[in-house]
């Protein structure tokens, strides 16, 4: 704590205040630097996920995650309490009979205990399931032994979860209210084709906590049954799920249908692909928008990043409406973004050779819009699209997304390298939230900065105390001057 002053009057703090505020000039400036930089770090981050959002979206549509992008089938019923479809992409237009004569079954095991006082047994007691060959746990496919421990203090409930835990393919569970002990598959249908071989098999003996469960009350066993239908009147297939796959169509099967036919109809889904493509399209637009708007924003240079002691003075309404205008222009005429922006240009003006009787965006009624304005988006006639989706479908899909190389590779595709490519130059600029300050330009340039703003918060320390000391010192000499004077008169007055 310091006071100045106190011989001389004068007021030491305040003077010191004001010379160290235009001492620290040159470092309000340097902290709006560093504050101006980091703002444009996060401009150029939030650019980067709103380009790498649409190179998702165009990757997912390129690998059809999520269902065909331009050759969509869309399958309708006759009768969708019994069966329903999904058509993939290879799946062929027209009609088609099923009749489902048996659904697919767990194999259940039901034990009745109502009234019943059953005592549990302790010890390692064995079942058996059948597996699938597996390659890679290096087994073949058979029967295999799964065991489980009952120790004292066991209930029937920890006992299921122990049954439950111990094989992916069965599932137990006790239910206190009725008194019912339940042992069943958790996959429908019958795996294990050996004759008269159980999905469930139970290692037996007197002492075996299965025997003594399964004779302790009224037990009911229902056997696993694989679903049975016939295809087109004539193919009779069975499948251990209530699913089947054929021809690129994948049949969903909910009831019996009673030698009754239920006719499934598939269709080319020319509204989806539309909606699809108008997703890129659109979410294209989104980004040419907000590149240019960033490009072009107006650098107002009379707004500086506020310091603390400004923001301070002024209220949040103040502050806000400051620095709107202060982050306005951070990425104006930015090369990154421009050199992008013709990049994304000159891939829709690019043809592709192998689509057959299209090889431009144009021929399927994607264009560039005529107002320039709009810096280089897209605007499709949908009518036109339409008609080569139906006539044309797959050449639109290698026009859009073939991933050939050159000429052969599809124009989204293309849109999705340069994308890619934006997003490594910003990476490399302005670093992702996970990056370390070593790893992108703008993060050391700020390490840089940091580095000279306490340096230079050390100088001010030293320059403040080399004030005070002067002034330490004026003030002594005025005290020591005003005790001499005081002497003096005092000396005066006794002559």
């Amino acid at each position: 704590m310091r006071i100045g002053g106190l011989a001389s009057g004068i007021d030491t703090d305040n003077i010191i205040k004001e010379l160290m505020n235009a001492e620290r000039i040159p470092l309000n400036k340097l902290e709006q630097q560093k504050t101006k930089m980091e703002w444009q770090r996060d401009a150029f981050r939030d650019v980067n996920k709103q380009i790498f959002e649409l190179e998702r979206l165009i990757e997912n549509r390129r690998l059809n995650i999520g269902g065909s992008t331009v050759n969509p089938k869309i399958v309708s019923s006759s009768n969708e309490s019994a069966i329903t479809a999904s058509g993939s992409s290879s799946a062929g237009n027209g009609a088609y009979r099923i009749s489902v004569e048996q659904l697919a079954s767990r194999e259940m095991h039901v034990i009745d205990l109502s009234g019943q006082d059953f005592t549990i047994p302790t010890g390692e007691f064995i079942f058996m399931t059948y597996d699938e060959a597996s390659k890679e746990n290096d087994f073949q496919a058979g029967m295999y032994e799964k065991s489980i421990t009952i120790e004292e203090g066991d209930t029937l409930q920890t006992i299921a979860k122990k049954i439950s835990d111990a094989d992916k393919n069965v599932q137990a569970f006790y239910d206190e209210k009725s008194e019912t002990f339940v042992i069943e598959t958790t996959r429908s249908g019958i795996h294990n084709l050996n004759e008269n071989e159980d999905e469930i098999v139970f290692s037996g003996g007197n002492d075996d906590f299965f025997t003594q469960l399964f004779s302790a009350g009224t037990y009911e066993k229902v056997d696993a049954k694989n679903a049975k239908f016939t295809y087109n009147d004539v193919v009779e297939l069975e499948s251990n799920e209530n699913k089947y796959t054929l021809n690129g169509i994948t049949f969903n099967f909910h009831d019996v249908t009673k030698d009754e036919n239920v006719t499934l109809t598939v269709a080319h889904d020319t509204d989806k692909a539309v909606e699809n493509i108008k997703e890129i399209v659109d979410k294209f637009n989104e980004l040419v928008e907000t590149l240019n708007d960033l490009q072009n924003e107006p650098v107002y240079r009379d707004f500086p990043p506020l310091t603390k002691e400004q923001m301070e003075e002024m209220s949040e309404k103040e502050i806000e409406l400051w620095e709107e205008k202060a982050k306005s222009g951070l990425l104006r005429r930015d090369p990154i973004l421009s050199s992008s922006l013709t990049n994304y240009r000159s891939v829709w003006s690019s043809s592709m050779s192998e689509a057959g009787p299209i090889s431009l965006l144009a021929d399927i009624g994607i264009t560039t819009t005529e107002n320039y304005l709009d810096g280089g988006k897209l605007e499709i006639d949908e009518e036109k699209l339409r008609k080569q989706l139906e006539e044309n479908g797959e050449n639109v899909n290698s026009l859009l997304f073939g991933t050939g190389e050159g000429t052969s590779r599809g124009l989204f595709t293309r849109l999705e390298d340069s994308l890619q490519n934006t997003i490594n130059q910003i990476d490399k600029r302005a670093g992702k939230g996970s990056s370390t300050s070593q790893s992108y330009t703008m993060g050391r340039q700020l390490e840089s900065i940091e580095d000279r703003i306490k340096a230079f918060e050390d100088r001010l320390k030293q320059v403040e105390d080399r004030y005070w000391r002067q002034f330490t010192a004026m003030e002594r000499a005025i005290s020591m001057m005003n005790n001499q004077s005081a002497m003096l008169m005092s000396f005066g007055g006794n002559m």
